[in-house]
């Protein structure tokens, strides 16, 4: 063989080497992905004083309450939602468990136990609670 084609033939594999280091190295990297609700040490603040307006027809009124953004808590102030008939509306509350905090979401339930629908092995069962 000709030294220019022992060149070429090492430098092919030089870059093939190269590409599979590259790639067994971005095939073994690590993913974190957070699941469920976000827990903290530190209680919320408490709760701000709102003036509630009068009702509405066909609205259900959130109530103002505290979330996590970041790393720090931030008031979201209460508002009206459009109101879904057959549902019962749950309020976002905050809830503390072995010394940490959670915050679950407000959302809709249809037979209003507290259990979202999609969690709720027997929805609309009227003997459960």
């Amino acid at each position: 063989m000709t030294r220019t084609r022992l060149l070429a033939i090492a430098a092919g594999l030089a870059a093939a080497c190269t590409f599979a280091a590259s790639a067994g190295a971005a095939t073994s990297a690590s993913i974190v992905i957070q699941a469920g609700a976000p827990v903290h040490y530190q209680p919320p603040p408490p709760p701000r004083y709102e003036r509630v307006p009068p009702p509405r027809r066909a609205m259900v009124w959130q109530q103002g309450h505290w979330e996590w953004h970041g790393h720090r808590y931030v008031w979201v102030g209460g508002r009206w939602l459009k109101a879904r008939s057959g549902h019962h509306y749950r309020q976002p509350a905050w809830h503390q468990s072995g010394g940490r905090w959670q915050y679950t979401r407000g959302g809709w339930d249809r037979d209003g136990d507290g259990v979202p629908n999609r969690h709720d092995r027997h929805p609309n069962n009227p003997h459960r609670r």
